[in-house]
């Protein structure tokens, strides 16, 4: 399948992780890298992102 090149609405990843960067980074400061990562490890493990599969796996390009 064609995907044109530039167009993150037909990537899910490009949607996961606009909606963690808005909730991870955003004003907020962690003391080390190690934390930050920790951070981002349990957010992934732990939240429900609510992303509908069906705008992903039916589109139509």
């Amino acid at each position: 399948m064609y995907l044109p090149t530039a167009s993150p609405e037909f990537m899910i990843l490009e949607a996961v992780w606009n909606i963690a960067k808005r909730e991870l980074l955003v004003l907020k400061s962690y003391s080390s890298f190690d934390e930050f990562m920790e951070k981002i490890s349990r957010y992934f493990r732990t939240k429900r992102l609510g992303l509908n599969m069906r705008n992903y796996l039916l589109r139509v390009v």
